[in-house]
């Protein structure tokens, strides 16, 4: 296959932008062919644009080479001038579904590094032969249109936009690119076990050709379904704008009226983005579950209320309330200084210097829950007039320290002996990391 080319890159990145003056962009590279290909094109775009990138790699510490091999990604890029750093996964790692975990903590890490360091955009490697492998186990698991339009070109997070630029670029010609360059690479011995599905499809594809089963075809489907997916987050967006309200204290409310005159496809839609942005999950909750609570929401079933995504949903009135679950909240968290932390991927959370050195042994932060409520009526009973829904309540960030409930900013609650601090004590930020407005779903075929 011919190499894919920096003046191709080039055309494709513009696709993707806009992009700042000077752009400082990360690359997550684990020495993959794939991703030091992607490395060595995004420095050289990067570069004609007077700006520079960061590499990114992640130590998983899952086998014993993985420190030597970080190392030798960051001898071969600093070669070419190109900034590296080492991202270590630290945390005990699970017995079981150890690759979803390492994954889920890959980009966690290189999220939370791009958000300290001001970089807004971060590359990831993922090819058109990926692309076809995603949408083959979506197959497999029955998706619906949205699964089957594969992975999104464009990721929009609170810290960083996630960018896809070679989701349809044949591998074959990333390893021309390097071949050429006589740049070598790392070969990940996890790629060719069979344990995992993604390699026994790739196995499935390359023995496919009567099935039609190839990387083209696949991933001329998701082109077809991404373009379909692209009209109806629109309209779901559209109809959001036009029924759809966020609290400050960390929920949602909705017009079910315009929700039920609404097509199922576009309501159903908006239903789910809303219990993605409450409930902090990754994805949205499984296509037949997510069906069932709009069925009855729509024949007005709900009764006392669902519960679907880490959210539960009452109805009063024809308004549709959407909570986080006072259940599976993050576990508390010790605040220092200056730091901020995403809780519970909803709010943006600090604390001052002065409050972390005033409070009693450590200050720190968890969910209010209802016992942190009969603190704060104890102590303040006027807060009851604020009318906050319980469910609401019990999901709030609260700061401890010793002696109890410090702050809860929401609720304008500051203890006492804390008052001298004011407004400096801290802050928590309504500010999902699931955005209902969010870009939405960018899918399509570069023809590269």
């Amino acid at each position: 296959m011919p190499p894919f080319s920096a003046q191709e890159f080039s055309r494709t990145m513009a696709r993707l932008g806009p992009f700042e003056r000077a752009p400082h962009v990360a690359v997550a590279v684990s020495g993959g062919r794939d991703s030091m290909a992607l490395c060595l094109l995004a420095h050289v775009w990067a570069r004609a644009a007077g700006g520079s990138v960061t590499a990114l790699t992640v130590d998983h510490r899952l086998r014993a080479e993985s420190a030597r091999e970080a190392d030798r990604v960051r001898s071969w890029l600093a070669a070419y001038g190109i900034a590296h750093e080492i991202l270590v996964w630290e945390a005990p790692k699970p017995a079981a579904g150890v690759q979803a975990a390492a994954r889920e903590a890959r980009y966690r890490l290189m999220r939370d590094w791009c958000g300290r360091h001001g970089v807004l955009h971060l590359l990831t490697a993922h090819h058109r032969e990926d692309q076809a492998e995603t949408v083959l186990l979506r197959l497999q698991r029955n998706s619906g249109l949205d699964g089957l339009a594969g992975m999104s070109a464009v990721m929009e997070y609170s810290e960083v936009r996630l960018l896809r630029p070679l989701l349809d670029v044949p591998r074959g010609r990333l390893e021309t690119f390097l071949t050429e360059r006589g740049q070598d690479w790392i070969d990940d011995p996890s790629n060719t076990d069979p344990a995992y599905a993604r390699t026994r499809l790739r196995s499935v594809m390359k023995d496919g050709g009567a099935e039609k089963l190839s990387a083209g075809n696949l991933t001329a489907l998701a082109g077809r379904c991404a373009q379909a997916r692209v009209v109806l987050e629109h309209d779901a967006a559209v109809l959001l704008a036009r029924c759809c309200s966020l609290d400050p204290a960390g929920f949602a409310r909705l017009d079910v009226t315009a929700l039920r005159r609404a097509a199922d496809e576009i309501s159903l839609r908006a239903l789910a983005r809303v219990i993605r942005c409450i409930g902090g999950r990754a994805f949205a909750p499984r296509l037949d579950r997510l069906e069932a609570v709009h069925a009855a929401l729509k024949e007005k079933r709900l009764g006392n209320g669902r519960t679907l995504g880490h959210c539960r949903l009452t109805i009063k009135n024809d308004l549709l309330s959407v909570f986080r679950e006072a259940r599976n909240l993050p576990e508390p968290v010790a605040l220092r200084p200056g730091r901020s932390v995403l809780w519970d991927n909803r709010f943006v959370v600090e604390a001052s210097a002065g409050a972390v050195a005033a409070a009693r042994e450590r200050l720190m932060l968890s969910s209010l829950g209802e016992a942190g409520w009969r603190d704060l009526m104890c102590e303040r009973p006027v807060l009851r007039e604020r009318r906050l829904p319980a469910p609401a309540r019990a999901a709030l960030p609260a700061f401890y320290d010793g002696t109890g409930v410090a702050f809860v900013p929401q609720m304008g609650f500051l203890r006492e002996d804390l008052a001298a601090f004011g407004p400096d004590f801290g802050q928590a930020r309504f500010n999902p990391r699931n955005a209902l407005g969010d870009r939405g779903f960018v899918g399509f075929i570069l023809q590269v």
